[in-house]
């Protein structure tokens, strides 16, 4: 039996930040399922050199457990990391480092290494993986793989994505959404303001309306006091534009979030922005200054996930933990949000802490991988009867 240091050990030495292909991770654990008689299937990208893959281990039968996790990392480019990030290192402190350890390389290993344990046990109800490609960049993967799980595999499974949670169960997750505005305006000599029009004022004007939309949120009472921050928040990030001092702005250009409560859409949020490009494109025509605003989503919109329809799975993890907990909300975005559109009972739980996710020196804690490989063996324990979870 492989422990799960040494599938991390395996798992973290492939380079799959986001920009890469995840195709050589997703053949290893092709190979080491295929070693224990577990057969998996890829689901691809469109591009080709990207894949999901999906397996089962136990029997062809209703409800069981999908254990999700994406197989991508963020760059490590300009961060100052004491070692390779892409070799596993025991710090000698309880800790192991290495790019994707507790972002999400920790629960996978975990995972794996039951296999052999699951694959000569009387399970009555199937446990799935479902490892995805390029959750890092705005949850791109997952809606091929679920649509392919819910279709051709379960109806009733119960998913835990295992994302960073401490080993606490989080139950709610904001939803989010990446936005590129473009403002094109009317170039001119800076010292003939009534002949053009600055798209750079312009966009100052957005960006102090989605600072003011924020705001006027929370003053309406939309707020969820279980997220720390607790309420939608709208975020600009980056801003470009202009070519001289002394030139008005032709062209400026502004990326942009909206994380949503899962009580909130971002279609709601976003229409108050769209309509008040069209108020202030009419307002500024109407004066003769000539002006475009464009904006594009730069990511699918990845939905919250709701603390609702959750008892089962909720009840399943819980009575397996060693100990008691609480429900948990979080403001950072998951594709478990994505399984409960699809009508999955799902739940956010996984070893190491989110503080370390995307860091250099990244680690995880190895007591949260004995904590997290622990729950996963009684888990398997309970799904040897019919009507677990």
């Amino acid at each position: 039996m492989t422990d799960a240091t040494t599938l991390l050990a395996k798992l973290v030495s492939f380079d799959t930040t986001s920009s890469e292909s995840n195709l050589a991770l997703i053949e290893f654990v092709e190979h080491y399922l295929a070693d224990y008689g577990v057969a998996s299937e890829r689901v691809m990208s469109p591009c080709g050199t990207k894949a999901n893959l999906i397996a089962r281990v136990g029997p062809d039968a209703p409800g069981g457990v999908m254990l999700s996790g994406h197989t991508d990392v963020v760059p490590v480019a300009g961060q100052p990391w004491s070692s390779d990030p892409f070799t596993l290192r025991d710090g000698g402190d309880g800790r192991l480092y290495g790019r994707g350890t507790c972002d999400m390389k920790g629960f996978i290993a975990c995972a794996l290494a039951m296999v052999p344990t699951w694959v000569n046990a009387p399970l009555k109800q199937p446990i799935y993986f479902g490892f995805s490609y390029d959750e890092e960049i705005g949850c791109v993967g997952a809606p091929s793989l679920i649509k392919r799980f819910y279709e051709h595999y379960s109806t009733t499974a119960h998913v835990i994505v295992g994302e960073p949670t401490s080993m606490q169960p989080v139950v709610a997750q904001k939803g989010a959404t990446n936005l590129r505005t473009t403002v094109i305006g009317q170039e001119a000599h800076s010292s003939q303001v009534n002949q053009g029009t600055s798209a750079i004022h312009v966009a100052a004007r957005l960006v102090t309306f989605i600072e003011d939309t924020m705001a006027a949120l929370v003053e309406e009472g939309r707020v969820d006091e279980a997220f720390n921050v607790p309420h939608t928040s709208l975020h600009v990030g980056k801003i470009k534009g202009g070519t001289a001092i002394n030139i008005m702005a032709r062209e400026c250009q502004f990326e942009w979030e909206i994380r949503h409560l899962p009580t909130d859409t971002f279609d709601e949020i976003y229409a108050r922005f769209d309509a008040y490009c069209a108020q202030l494109s009419a307002e500024l025509q109407a004066k003769g200054k000539h002006v475009e605003i464009t904006t594009e989503p730069l990511n699918v919109t990845v939905p919250g996930l709701a603390d609702r329809e959750n008892e089962q799975v909720l009840r399943l993890a819980k009575d397996h933990l060693p100990h008691a907990c609480c429900n948990h909300a979080v403001a950072y975005a998951t594709e478990a949000g994505q399984f409960q559109g699809q009508g999955l009972q799902t739940i956010i739980l996984g070893p190491g802490s989110i503080a370390q996710a995307h860091q250099p020196d990244e680690y995880i804690e190895t007591a949260q991988l004995h904590e997290c490989t622990a729950f996963m063996q009684r888990l398997g324990q309970a799904l040897e009867t019919p009507h677990s979870g």
